[in-house]
């Protein structure tokens, strides 16, 4: 029999963030600072899983006695197929980023990405409410916060996608957003034309650019990167060199959605922390 690769600390509650890569998360440290915040009593930790075995790390962690995780890229897709119960928002996207593992076999998902998209652009007083949305990327991360966009009430939202086929997919996801939706190429997005760009791509984190041509943020427009750090160097380069009026990474996001997460297994809503304090060691 093969020996299970987690070894917990039996004395308190164990949770953990999967993904790949990982090695950048700040969710460790951001969960040590809400359980101190909040006098609860847990451990939390990043795991590396590779492409194939997201199943088998969850099940592993699942059966040595943890509590629940978080989902990162690329597996928000397969965590929702994974989980047996969830939430009608991570149904409607059909992602998953955070798993609670409840008594009777109950293995629940729900999705917290969108609602701390959405608290960390009001944070940072960019609005949705009336504007023209560029989202760059189609996977689960913008599966994730799409259903929440769509509720505020922009006036269009275009998705570009290096895969047309899976932006394509969306519409069907979210019907009652047809006519609102729009799929474009990189090379056919409209000059002058988005009040707020997001970019939900994971090509940062491969150090990758994007093509996205300059002139298409109207002017007075904003950038929204949902990811943080190095990853979101090239796009928030592109924003500020396009006159961004704002251009932000989504380590607020992160912060935000970390709350919601920590909320639902514990039951304690944490107060949003500094983000300095992320950084400290």
């Amino acid at each position: 029999m093969k020996k299970n690769q987690f070894s917990l600390d039996e004395s308190t509650d164990n949770y953990c963030v999967i993904g790949n890569p990982i090695a950048h998360s700040k969710s460790p440290r951001i969960h040590a600072l809400f359980a101190e915040q909040t006098s609860q009593l847990l451990t939390y930790q990043a795991v590396l899983s590779q492409p194939d075995a997201f199943l088998s790390t969850v099940e592993a962690f699942r059966q040595a006695g943890g509590k629940g995780l978080n989902v990162t890229l690329p597996f928000k897709e397969q965590a929702w197929e994974y989980v047996n119960s969830s939430a009608a928002r991570a149904d409607r996207a059909r992602a998953v980023n955070f798993i609670r593992f409840d008594e009777g076999g109950r293995i629940y998902g729900d999705s917290t990405d969108g609602i701390g998209l959405i608290r960390d652009l009001a944070n940072n007083r960019i609005e949705i409410a009336n504007k023209r949305i560029l989202i760059i990327g189609a996977g689960g991360a913008v599966r994730s916060v799409l259903g929440n966009l769509i509720d505020e009430g922009p006036d269009e939202i275009t998705i570009v996608n290096r895969t047309p086929a899976k932006a394509r997919e969306l519409i069907e996801l979210f019907p009652e957003a047809r006519g609102l939706l729009d799929i474009r190429s990189f090379d056919g997005l409209a000059d002058g034309r988005y009040d707020l760009v997001i970019n939900g791509a994971s090509a940062g984190l491969a150090g990758h650019r994007l093509p996205l041509a300059d002139g298409i943020l109207a002017v007075g427009g904003c950038c929204y990167d949902m990811t943080y750090g190095k990853a979101a160097d090239f796009f928030l380069d592109w924003a500020e060199a396009n006159g961004a009026q704002k251009a932000c990474d989504g380590l607020g996001m992160l912060l935000e959605q970390a709350a919601e997460s920590f909320y639902l297994w514990r039951g304690i809503r944490p107060k949003t922390i500094k983000r300095n304090l992320i950084y400290q060691p």
